[in-house]
This record gives C-alpha cells, sequence and structure tokens, in this order.
C-alpha cells in the first residue's frame, strides 16, 4: 500500500496527519549532541525536587494548622539529603537515558514510580536519622508525592514539547541509514520521515542491489552493505536500520559481526513482517530462546488506560448533555419518515468481533433492497463505500449527515466497549478487503466515532486515502492524538463540509 507522502494531508482545520519531510542530508553537518538535550533534565528535575519538598514544608507546617512538635533543621537536612536521593533513583530507572525518554508515556509513568520509590527512600533515611527524636510527617509526604509527580510530569512534558520542535528543524537527531531498499524499507524509511520528532534522520539507504546514487522515494543509494564503513564514515551515521528482508543470510550476519558492538553506532534490526509488527510486540525467553509474540490490541499500558477513561468519561458527559438533543432528532425521525428510529449497522471491531452501530436512521425503509433493484448504485456503493446524492436518503437525514447528528447513538456503543470516541472508521465485514495485508492492523484497535478521516475531508475521500489516515492513526497513536482530533472534529462538523 502506498504511504502517506509528507504534506498529502494537510487541511484547513491545521491538523497535520503527517509532518513534512526534510530532505535527505548530503554529508555530515556539525549539529549538537542528544547530550545537550538530556543534561538540561538532570537541572529541571533537581529543580523541580527541591521546589517540591520546600513548598510541602510550606503547606503542611505554615499554611495548615500543625500542632505536633517538629524540627526545622532536619526537614532542611531532607532536602539536601532528598535531591541528590532522587536524582540517582531517576537516574537507575533510566529517566536520563536517551532511549528511554522523549518518546510513548512510559518515561512519565517511570518518573512517578521513581518518585515514589524517592518518597520511600525519604522514609527509610528518616527512621535511619538519629540526629532527630520526631517522626516525619505522614501529611508532609503525602504533599510531597503530589508535588513532585505534579512537577517533575508537568516539566517533562512541556520539555519534550520543546525537544520536538527543535527535531523537526534538524537539532538532536541522530542521522540513520536503512540498510535495504526493497518494499518493506522503503515503509520503514517513509514512517521515520514522516514521524521527525523521533529523532531520527534518514539520509538515505544502502542496499546490495541498487546502483549508487539511484533515488528511492526520494532518498539516495549511499552504497552496499560492504562498502557501510565509508557511508558510516562521510555521513556521519548514528543509527543502522537493517531490514533482513532485503538481505541473504550472510550478509545479514556479516553486518552484525562487524556493528554489533561498535560504539560509534546503534543497529536496529527491523520486523521482516513490517504489516504485523507495528502494532506492538513483546520478547520474551523461552527455553533460553527469545521469541516474540505480537500484541492482540495495539493500545496497550498506560495508553490504555488513558483512552478507557477518556472514552467512557466523554461518552457519559455526552449522553447526560445530549440527552435533549436524542429525543428531538427521535420526534423528527418518526415524523419525516416511516420505519424505525435507530438504524444497526453490522461492523466489526476490535479482534474481528462484530456488533451493531446506532446511528438515526436516515434512509428510506428497505434501503437495501432499492440497491440491489438499482445495480449502478450497487457498483458505486462497492467502489467507495459511499453514494454521492444517495437517492434513498431522507429529508431529514441529508440534514443530519451533514453535521453528523446521526452518529450520536455510537455513544452508547462507547460505553458498551464496542467503539472509541476516536479511532479508525468503522467498517462492514465486506470492507475488510479494502485493508489487503493492512487488515490485521486494523483489527488491533476499537473502531471511532471519530478519526482522522473526520477532519481529512470525510466522504470526499477515496478509499485508498482513508486506508492511509487509518493505518497512520493506528502507527501513530498518541492520547494527545486523540484530543487534538475531538477539538478539530467540532470544528469541520459545525462547517459541515464532505458529509453525504
Amino acid at each position: 500500500m502506498a504511504q502517506l507522502e509528507g504534506e498529502d494531508f494537510q487541511h484547513a482545520s491545521g491538523m497535520p496527519v503527517a509532518i513534512k519531510k526534510r530532505p535527505a542530508v548530503a554529508e555530515r553537518r556539525a549539529r549538537p549532541s542528544i547530550f545537550w538535550a538530556v543534561a538540561p533534565l538532570v537541572l529541571l528535575d533537581a529543580l523541580c525536587i527541591s521546589g517540591s519538598l520546600i513548598a510541602a514544608y510550606i503547606f503542611r507546617f505554615q499554611l495548615i494548622p500543625y500542632h505536633a512538635p517538629f524540627s526545622v533543621i532536619f526537614y532542611r537536612r531532607l532536602v539536601y539529603v532528598g535531591v541528590p536521593m532522587w536524582l540517582l533513583i531517576f537516574a537507575a530507572h533510566r529517566l536520563y537515558h536517551p532511549d528511554h525518554i522523549f518518546g510513548g508515556l512510559q518515561e512519565y509513568a517511570s518518573a512517578v514510580n521513581a518518585s515514589t520509590l524517592g518518597l520511600v527512600a525519604l522514609i527509610l533515611y528518616s527512621f535511619l536519622d538519629r540526629r532527630t527524636e520526631y517522626d516525619i510527617s505522614r501529611g508532609w509526604l503525602m504533599i510531597l508525592w503530589l508535588f513532585s509527580v505534579v512537577s517533575v510530569v508537568g516539566t517533562r512534558f512541556g520539555y519534550r514539547r520543546l525537544i520536538y520542535r527543535l527535531r523537526e528543524r534538524g537539532l538532536f537527531v541522530r542521522r540513520t541509514v536503512v540498510v535495504g531498499a526493497n518494499e518493506e524499507g522503503r515503509v520503514v524509511a517513509e514512517q521515520l520521515r514522516s514521524v521527525p520528532r523521533a529523532g531520527l534522520e534518514v539520509v538515505g539507504f544502502v542496499d546490495p542491489n541498487l546502483r549508487l546514487g539511484s533515488r528511492v522515494d526520494g532518498l539516495t543509494v549511499l552504497g552496499r552493505p560492504e562498502g557501510l564503513e565509508g557511508v558510516v564514515e562521510r555521513y556521519g551515521v548514528e543509527e543502522i536500520v537493517v531490514i533482513p528482508t532485503a538481505l541473504d543470510r550472510e550478509t545479514l550476519l556479516d553486518l552484525y559481526r562487524d556493528w554489533g558492538t561498535d560504539r560509534r553506532v546503534r543497529i536496529r534490526l527491523s520486523s521482516g513482517l513490517y504489516e504485523l509488527f507495528t502494532t506492538g510486540v513483546q520478547v520474551q525467553e523461552v527455553g533460553f530462546i527469545p521469541l516474540v509474540s505480537l500484541n492482540r490490541t495495539r493500545i496497550t499500558g498506560i495508553d490504555a488506560v488513558l483512552k478507557t477513561l477518556l472514552d467512557y468519561g466523554g461518552a457519559l458527559i455526552g449522553v447526560l448533555l445530549l440527552s435533549p438533543l436524542f429525543l428531538l432528532i427521535a420526534i423528527l425521525v418518526r415524523l419525516d419518515s416511516p420505519g424505525p428510529i435507530i438504524y444497526r449497522r453490522r461492523v466489526v471491531g476490535l479482534g474481528g468481533r462484530e456488533f451493531d452501530a446506532f446511528k438515526f436512521r436516515t434512509m428510506i425503509q428497505d434501503a437495501d433492497a432499492y440497491l440491489e433493484a438499482h445495480p449502478e448504485l450497487k457498483r458505486e456503493w462497492e467502489e467507495t463505500g459511499k453514494i454521492r446524492n444517495d437517492p434513498r436518503v431522507t429529508r431529514l437525514g441529508r440534514f443530519l449527515r451533514r453535521y453528523s447528528l446521526d452518529e450520536l447513538p455510537q455513544l452508547f456503543n462507547v460505553l458498551r466497549g464496542e467503539m472509541s470516541l476516536v479511532g479508525p472508521r468503522m467498517i462492514t465485514p465486506a470492507e475488510l478487503r479494502h485493508f489487503g495485508r493492512w487488515r490485521h492492523n486494523l483489527l488491533t484497535v476499537k473502531p471511532g466515532m471519530t478519526g482522522l478521516w473526520q477532519i481529512s475531508g470525510r466522504s470526499d475521500l477515496s478509499y485508498e486515502e482513508r486506508v492511509r489516515l487509518d493505518m497512520y492513526y493506528i502507527r501513530n497513536y498518541t492520547i494527545w492524538l486523540d484530543l487534538r482530533l475531538l477539538v478539530n472534529t467540532f470544528l469541520v462538523v459545525v462547517k459541515g463540509r464532505g458529509a453525504y
């Protein structure tokens, strides 16, 4: 399947689906090391921790009445001891390692865990400190934990946004070559180039079968695997991404023999099954053999928790606030044309399980029979999944579709755990054929009431474009993407463009 181009889906809502690609690097250029992006985190964490220790003291002992005796010197000593102690704990949690920060929610989870362990370390220190006869305040500990978590996570969130901006301008990135320019190699390179905030700048391909200097998807073939040493030196390569399906076994083993322990570069191995492995994998040793298993769902861990909270919280609030509108639309549907108020559309959900998606009925009765009686309409439906100027749509139905009001009952599907507020477009079992080899990816997430397709053209999109958008969402999911899509959906729906 063709991949997203750099500016193909930049639209009026301002929501960039794919970030504009930077041109390939021709020669090595001096730029700041990733060390200079990580180093300020130590200072920022020290400020957050010391500030939390002091603020907790002020809140507990000066702003809140405290009648038990306490030692000012003891809590001052906790500040001196606590800051370096917490920084060491943060370092042990790899919160200053470039491979474990600036991407994903795991960094924030590790920061919370490290802050909790820092609190435990302070309690242990106070227990062992024989220079004071006072017990450490439990209220002070609770306030300290809250302040430290909020300040550290909030500061890292803001700092990460800054690093993302700088990476989009070519700073704090690692030069990367992709070894193998076959179909999988091109897809991997395209994905890395479309997400510059990941911090890898693809400078070109190394391939055993292509001519030096030839162009592949806008990137230059820089050499052959046996000449990788020269490519690394000339272009300042720091990352090597190897595509095993593009190489024979001996070449692959030679690469890891030559570069697997080289401290100048990091060598990474693509999965070989990109269409499957982009949903996430787990590696577990079984009988001392590392075996890889695919995740059944794309969104796991803290991401799944946050998405669940957003789905159920948002759907519940939506149902409560929109109840009068539900009742009004139900009455209008009944008065407009004969037939049921709610239409049940059989669609495919997480794991391939089918369910009925609820919608306010917008078509005449026996709409399916009408479609069978008109082959030209049926052909358009099978090719695009939509029919422009569909004669089966009622007068009220056109209005409801224009502003997506017919889809409001899907809030109940969200509450039933069948859909998400944001996700890929829901499809019928017959439409799965359009996704081809990407079908597995689609079935690892719940369909959404809205998504990238909703803010990028709605029904005006071709089916190929819808597949591209769905795959982009699945591969690049974050909770922040969901929140931005919800805001942009409201703006697009109000304008009523692209719906029929």
